[in-house]
């Protein structure tokens, strides 16, 4: 269950991609936030700087990647501003990650208990060799894996068996915050229902949030308390998942939508998004969206909208069309 309070704060943040002639925008002084308890999903399609986002928030951030403005506040804490020992604290402890290929996020050559059991001896050295191995033994039957495995290595388990172990690696220091980028992917979707039911249910139970990043949006309707719509390194829309799904504000937001098939109801023609999204090295005036737009005014291609918020629709939105 989430609440209202804030926990994680982002405002005005900016990274760019350095290059030896040019500077790409990756994600453009957007703003949000994710509440305690909340499953917040990022959907937009490939390359709009949802992952951008999430290394941005975890610090991982490497060259030529550079947060080159904005504040990433928990509980009030710039997260931007850490040292070198409060960000050690800061990650594992209170946010984690969950990369989005399992096979390439764990060692292939070392079992899985030391990969467990390494985060445990880095961040909490008074348990010892006994006590890290007792709770990478809970962490293995709390998300549904038997102990007796634990052992094993990645190449002995099944897809949807590994992200599970990237999972308990993500919990083994109770984080407030997990982020997921692109959990599910490359998973069959009886497996992927597994995982996501699993995560729900962990959430439930254990009261962290969840910051979703995927493609599908579907999954992250089903998935997520609120969303976040992004479009060449901006939000052009944040709403409740009902009203994502129900009433789209953005016309982004919209074709995402038509682009997937209703699991009830007639079948309809599937429609396609037209053209590209534009190069973040030589972007255009005005919205970012208005060159694919099919209600594209002339101040749609002069001036960029803001994002606002609209109390009737439960939405915050960045279009003209809303004004």
């Amino acid at each position: 269950m989430s609440s209202d309070r804030a926990m994680i704060e982002v405002r005005n943040l900016t990274v760019d991609y350095v290059g030896e002639n040019s500077v790409a925008r990756a994600v453009n002084g957007i703003d949000f936030e994710i509440r305690e308890g909340e499953a917040f999903g990022l959907a937009g399609e490939s390359g709009c700087g949802k992952s951008t986002v999430a290394f941005a928030l975890a610090r991982l951030t490497r060259l030529p990647g550079l947060v080159s403005g904005g504040q990433v506040r928990l509980h009030g804490e710039d997260v931007l501003k850490f040292d070198k020992a409060r960000l050690k604290a800061y990650r594992w402890n209170e946010v984690s990650f969950v990369f989005q290929s399992a096979m390439n996020a764990l060692n292939p050559v070392i079992p899985v208990s030391e990969q467990i059991t390494d985060v445990i001896h880095t961040h909490q050295p008074q348990l010892g060799d006994d006590g890290a191995r007792a709770k990478a033994v809970e962490l293995f039957e709390l998300v549904g894996i038997p102990p007796k495995r634990l052992d094993d290595f990645p190449h002995q388990f099944s897809g949807g068996m590994r992200q599970r172990i990237c999972i308990a690696i993500a919990l083994a220091l109770s984080p407030k915050l997990i982020i997921m980028d692109e959990p599910t992917t490359a998973l069959d979707v009886v497996v992927q229902r597994d995982i996501i039911e699993q995560i729900v249910e962990l959430k439930s139970r254990l009261g962290f949030s969840v910051l979703f990043i995927t493609h599908d949006l579907g999954l992250m309707i089903e998935f997520c308390d609120r969303i976040g719509v992004m479009y060449s390194g901006e939000l052009v829309e944040v709403a409740p998942a009902e009203s994502i799904l129900t009433d789209p504000q953005h016309p982004y937001t919209r074709a995402l939508g038509n682009s997937f098939p209703p699991l009830t109801g007639p079948r309809e023609r599937l429609e396609g998004i037209p053209g590209t999204p534009p190069d973040l090295r030589s972007l255009p005036q005005g919205c970012r969206f208005a060159p694919r737009c099919p209600h594209a005014m002339d101040v749609c291609r002069a001036v960029a909208p803001e994002l606002r918020y609209y109390p009737q629709h439960r939405s915050e939105a960045a279009c003209h069309l809303l004004n």
